[in-house]
């Protein structure tokens, strides 16, 4: 990240299918929408309120565009880290116009309210499957007879 960036991370659900599209030079960019709506709970009616929805343009490259765009569907709820830009331009009328996205450095889905299974990818993009680390593993048999449940899971760790 250079001096003066504005990183910011923001939770929402995805207001669209990310559009996953190839520069000329064979980059794939993803573009999608995030919808990010406060909500506050009025103790008077007892109810929560939704405030206005702010929605963000958002831009994945290269490998994270073709993950975004193969695992995320509209309404999945996001988080989202990356760096706010600004884009200016004039309009057919000649007004200048100005809008903000974030171009995107990780996404991932919202585990608050749902699950998700990740399949790690090599780096020439063929899949893998799950990972294969001492936290994704069951634990020995041994240790989960020594606890008496005969059924070879412990909720110890594998070490």
């Amino acid at each position: 990240m250079s001096v003066g960036e504005t990183p910011i991370t923001i939770v929402g659900n995805l207001a669209a299918d990310p559009e996953l599209r190839f520069t000329a030079g064979g980059d794939a960019i993803a573009r999608f929408s995030v919808a990010s709506t406060p909500r506050t709970y009025d103790k008077a009616t007892g109810q929560w309120r939704d405030g206005t929805a702010m929605f963000l343009r958002c831009t994945a490259w290269r490998d994270l565009a073709n993950h975004v765009a193969e695992s995320l569907t509209k309404g999945t709820r996001v988080v989202v880290t990356g760096r706010l830009r600004q884009h200016n331009w004039q309009n057919e009328q000649g007004e200048n116009r100005s809008m903000l996205a974030l171009e995107v450095d990780d996404i991932g889905p919202s585990l608050r309210f749902a699950t998700a299974k990740v399949e790690r990818v090599q780096r020439n993009g063929a899949a893998s499957g799950p990972a294969t680390d001492a936290w994704s593993t069951a634990a020995p048999a041994a240790a989960g007879a020594a606890k008496g449940s005969g059924s070879g899971f412990s909720d110890e760790p594998p070490f």
